[in-house]
């Protein structure tokens, strides 16, 4: 994938062996996003502007999930959202995201949750934690 993109942004260009070499008629405008689980190479960085975007926060994520989820309890929402900010300090190997945030609350919802509970939130872990390794750190 990083070498069909180096192409693209270093060329305008991209070569798809079955087709042959296929030229933007313009130069494309390109957005790519990044959670860093893993480096790409100096070259490719090299074609990019970096810009870090922070997680959002707790005020401004509990406003992202009432946004998208305008039936969630204002008090469920706060938890979730503590709660995901609260598994953010620890090392995992993924962060939840806020899509994640998203997916918990969601789950939550649907597993008919209206507050926090130890026996809801493990059912709904896996919207949120990736990896097992995560999941026995939390």
């Amino acid at each position: 994938m990083e070498s069909f993109l180096l192409e693209a942004l270093s060329e305008f260009q991209v070569s798809i062996p079955e087709l042959g070499t296929v030229r933007a008629r313009h130069i494309p405008f390109t957005i790519l996003t990044s959670n860093s689980t893993r480096e790409f190479s100096d070259a490719f960085k090299r074609r990019c502007l970096y810009l870090y975007i922070p997680y959002p926060s707790a005020e401004q994520e509990r406003a992202i999930v009432a946004l998208k989820l305008p039936e969630i309890d204002g008090r469920l929402a706060a938890q979730v959202v503590d709660f995901v900010h609260n598994l953010r300090r620890l090392p995992l190997k993924k962060s939840p995201s806020i899509a994640e945030t998203l997916d918990f609350a969601r789950t939550m919802l649907l597993l008919g949750a209206k507050h926090l509970e130890p026996h809801v939130m493990s059912a709904a872990l896996g919207a949120l934690l990736k990896f097992q390794e995560d999941v026995e750190k939390f």
